[in-house]
């Protein structure tokens, strides 16, 4: 389960994992949540489904306008394809990779056997977003749908994060 004030649950995926790319070529290496340091991170995890990708789109909305720093912010999505729809897998993996292209410097894990919904204790055909400071400590989460005034709060805990890490 993910606490506030905690670090998140220990997750290691090994199928599929971290999308990289170097120059037009695409590769996935094993990705783990040792490496959510560094950084202020918003976490968003969801199924490999479009109902739940959209669930927090205003929040990904509201992170791309707010610009925050790339050297001190970034956003690691996870998709989690066990929790797709029967044969849209590679579809939704295409649309994870043409996005990786996009936006080289996005993070994007591809969690094929649904082990961070397993050790995170999410719901399925869900969508869950945590954030978490440059020390990896957990600052908010919410397994579901944020509503405005929590989208809000996750900005300005963002923020506010960004600023003790400067000072």
């Amino acid at each position: 389960m993910i606490s506030k004030g905690k670090k998140l649950p220990l997750v290691e995926v090994n199928k599929k994992g971290e999308l990289t790319i170097d120059g037009a070529s695409l590769a996935y290496k094993p990705w783990s949540t040792e490496q959510l340091t560094g950084k202020v991170r918003v976490i968003n995890h969801f199924a490999g489904r479009s109902a739940a990708k959209e669930l927090n789109e205003p929040l990904i909305t509201a992170l791309k306008a707010a610009e925050f720093p790339k050297d001190a912010y970034q956003t690691t999505t996870i998709i989690n394809l066990k929790d797709s729809m029967w044969g849209t897998g590679a579809l939704v993996v295409a649309k994870a990779e043409a996005g990786k292209k996009a936006f080289p410097w996005s993070s994007v894990v591809i969690d094929e056997a649904g082990a961070c919904l397993a050790a995170w204790g999410l719901a399925k055909e869900n969508s869950a977003v945590s954030v978490v400071d440059e020390n990896g400590d957990v600052l908010f989460f919410k397994d579901g749908a944020l509503t405005s005034t929590e989208i809000a709060a996750v900005l300005e805990l963002i923020e506010t994060a960004l600023q003790a890490e400067s000072a």
